[in-house]
């Protein structure tokens, strides 16, 4: 029997706001899956660029490498969840403070 592969990371649901004047990370949305962060990127949501965008800024934001953030699901959708490969406790209080700003 094959061994079933878990995803490991920490899921961020994101709400995005593509054509922002400025990119900026911080604030909450209801989404659909739960409070979800909004991010706001300049980029347009063409062509996968908007979600290129919000990888970089979240991973910016959280203070990690941009290959450690992965889109898990919502490609061509404004609500995303995406995986981020680090510690969840170090990125919790990061998360809760990005969510109330």
């Amino acid at each position: 029997m094959a061994r079933r592969e878990v995803p490991s990371g920490v899921s961020v649901p994101v709400r995005v706001r593509p054509g922002a004047g400025r990119t900026r990370v911080g604030g909450r949305y209801a989404g659909p899956r739960g409070p979800a962060l909004i991010v706001a990127v300049g980029a347009p949501a063409v062509d996968g660029k908007a979600t290129e965008a919000v990888r970089r800024a979240l991973a910016d934001a959280l203070g990690v490498r941009p290959a450690e953030v992965a889109l898990r699901i919502g490609a061509t959708s404004r609500d995303k969840v995406f995986t981020v490969d680090a510690p969840a406790a170090d990125l919790e209080p990061i998360l809760a403070r990005l969510l109330g700003a």
